[in-house]
């Protein structure tokens, strides 16, 4: 294929005018490709080349029929209102088989405020790694489809190698979003971008009457279950503000973020986060926060009352979710009251002896009754030790055997 053939869609861009910029790309120097998603880039149908590629990324000559574009968009940040963001890094490309293309580096638009629109190698590679690391451990995600390098230099703090990472997404739609429209007062504007949301992410519900609180509900559960995966894989997103929040479920944009090392709730993963407002631990209340937040810029077009009573199923759903993962991380399929006490009680040992989240369940995993290995990674061995009693009954109550229980926990602890 060549690129010029390559037909995108604008559904975006009918929308009116206020709710995005149109730009063109701004390519970097002496672009090379660093790497390709062969597999996205299939089910894409992005037949193309590795100099077909390059060129795309790197905006060189885009086809006649691109329509690059940035979109607007508010949010809170650290607990406050900013009323303007928008894509200030991003430029939307347009949507293929599903996914909305975006470059994220190539250059200024008219949301970037003082910023110069790049994006530098180390933390390009950063999001590219870990968005498609997130979608093979079965978290809702944003992808990456490429990634070039150049001699082009951009400026943070010293001179870096500039770069442009290609992401594909189901939907870049925000909470902050809405919050945009709502705080302007302009309602239709709001009532348009709900149903460009519903039509883009939750088709299913176009021909339901009572469709509006249905998404807002589906919206909860999603981010609800989004948010009880991170926590039970360890991840701390570290910047949690409501412009980067998905209306969609999705794990996106990747700034400061970490797995925990040692098991430790405080965790701040970002270094600007002086008061731990994204702290790992705080995560699912923030993720009810910016649902609130939500629901305040939905409140002009559906019932502040059925609002608030859907807000309330919040903690049912991450606390129901989060204990099914966690059960699943400890080789559980059946359900008893007493697993949470259990898996208190393990969270506990690990805080207090400052055990690797991630190396700890995955040497779980091969456990089948001998307790050397296991007991060997803790600083002092009674606590588990008594612990391991308790998870030896408990897995009595099972019907898997431990090779199959071991199966079943390396596909949850990678």
């Amino acid at each position: 294929m060549k690129l010029e053939n390559l037909k995108l869609r604008y559904d975006y861009l009918k929308l009116d005018e206020l709710f995005y910029d149109k730009v063109q790309p701004q390519g970097l120097k002496q672009p090379f490709l660093i790497d390709l998603n062969e597999d996205l880039a299939k089910e894409l149908g992005l037949d193309l080349n590795k100099d077909e590629f390059t060129k795309l990324i790197n905006a060189d000559n885009l086809p006649e029929n691109f329509d690059p574009f940035a979109m607007v968009y508010a949010g809170h940040q650290f607990g406050f209102y900013v009323p303007r963001l928008g894509d200030g890094r991003a430029i939307n490309l347009g949507k293929l088989n599903g996914y909305n293309l975006q470059l994220k580096g190539a250059g200024i638009t008219r949301y970037s405020r003082d910023g110069d629109g790049r994006a530098v190698l180390r933390s390009s590679i950063r999001e590219y790694l870990m968005s498609e690391a997130m979608h093979h451990l079965g978290v809702a995600t944003t992808r990456a489809v490429g990634i070039i390098g150049s001699n082009h230099r951009v400026y943070r703090g010293e001179w870096e190698s500039g770069s442009i990472v290609l992401r594909a997404s189901e939907s870049w739609i925000r909470i902050g979003s809405f919050e945009y429209f709502y705080y302007e007062k302009k309602y239709k504007h709001l009532q348009a971008l709900l149903d460009f949301t519903i039509n883009e992410s939750f088709s299913h519900l176009l021909n339901d009457d009572k469709r509006y609180i249905k998404m807002f509900e589906e919206v909860i559960e999603k981010t609800a279950k989004l948010f009880a995966k991170w926590m039970s894989i360890g991840f701390n997103h570290g910047v949690l503000n409501s412009d980067n929040t998905s209306i969609a479920g999705l794990s996106i944009d990747y700034g400061p973020f970490a797995f925990l090392d040692d098991y430790n709730p405080d965790f701040i993963c970002n270094h600007t986060d002086r008061d731990g407002r994204y702290s790992f631990k705080n995560q699912p209340q923030i993720g009810y926060t910016n649902l609130t937040m939500l629901a305040t810029a939905l409140s002009p077009l559906i019932n502040l009352d059925l609002l608030k009573k859907a807000l309330l199923d919040y903690e049912k759903i991450f606390n129901a979710e989060n204990l099914r993962l966690l059960r699943e991380k400890l080789g559980l399929q059946k359900s008893y009251e007493s697993d949470k006490n259990l898996i208190d009680e393990l969270f506990l040992i690990l805080q207090n002896q400052r055990i690797d989240y991630t190396y700890f369940f995955r040497t779980l995993s091969s456990y089948k009754g001998d307790r050397q290995e296991i007991l060997s990674i803790m600083l002092t061995k009674k606590a588990l030790d008594i612990w391991l009693d308790e998870y030896d009954s408990r897995l009595v109550l099972e019907d898997l055997n431990h090779t199959q229980r071991t199966d079943f926990m390396k596909k949850t602890n990678p």
